[in-house]
């Protein structure tokens, strides 16, 4: 019992003196996973899906010390099992047809339990700190991936919701979902892949507001008390 107290303050501990470092450490896992292997990945390079699981057992692993919620980490265990069982599928056997809702569904219970636990970190009370900063820009990146997997569903729903991506378990999908994400978050929109079904647009137009509206408020706002406090 004593040994059991004693873990459970070293995690309190840990939580205490790495939550913001951390929050700074999922960025960089998470822009890694959606700029650099899934690139890689649609290129060929089928070796970097397996560097995707990896990344989300730092993820994991990283949340086990941010939080302590049971139904959170559940959530993130069943997540990377899921992962790795559609990992192996397609190592082993041919195309699944249901290996990409799986993927999707997993990846959006990722994004809304992530995001949950990474904005319970930012916007606690207590000082503004350079890391909780980089975490405000890490739900920025995590509303692209949870609206990624959106117009998954939408593209395996509905024949030519989306022109420009072929919805087939293919290695370029995660890139090409990723890409039209963040090019309607940011408002970018170079018109290579376009939305025509009005499920497919109305989701492109909320994210659109959501990109415009995040940066100008809540992580305006992050950043105005960290200059204050350091100018203070």
């Amino acid at each position: 019992m004593h040994r059991i107290v004693g873990r459970i303050k070293e995690i309190r501990g840990l939580r205490r003196v790495y939550t913001d470092r951390l929050l700074t450490l999922l960025t960089v896992v998470l822009m890694l996973a959606m700029f650099v292997f899934a690139p890689l990945q649609a290129v060929g390079i089928f070796v970097f899906q397996g560097f995707a699981i990896a990344a989300l057992l730092a993820i994991i692993g990283s949340m086990f010390v941010i939080s302590d919620h049971p139904v959170a980490l559940a959530v993130m265990f069943v997540c990377l099992t899921a992962n790795i069982v559609v990992f192996v599928l397609r190592l082993y056997y041919p195309p699944w047809p249901y290996n990409l809702y799986v993927l999707a569904a997993a990846w959006l219970a990722i994004a809304v339990t992530l995001g949950a636990v990474v904005a319970q970190a930012v916007f606690r009370r207590g000082r503004v700190t350079y890391h909780r900063i980089v975490g405000a820009i890490l739900l920025y990146l995590l509303i692209a991936v949870l609206f990624g997997t959106l117009y998954i569903f939408v593209g395996l729903s509905i024949p030519d919701a989306i022109k420009g991506i072929t919805f087939e378990d293919n290695a370029a999908l995660a890139n090409s979902v990723f890409y039209l994400s963040f090019v309607t978050l940011t408002s970018t929109g170079y018109g290579d892949i376009v939305p025509v079904h009005p499920i497919a647009r109305t989701l492109c137009v909320l994210e659109t507001v959501i990109g415009q509206l995040y940066p100008a408020t809540l992580l305006a706002r992050i950043v105005t008390l960290e200059m204050r406090q350091g100018s203070g």
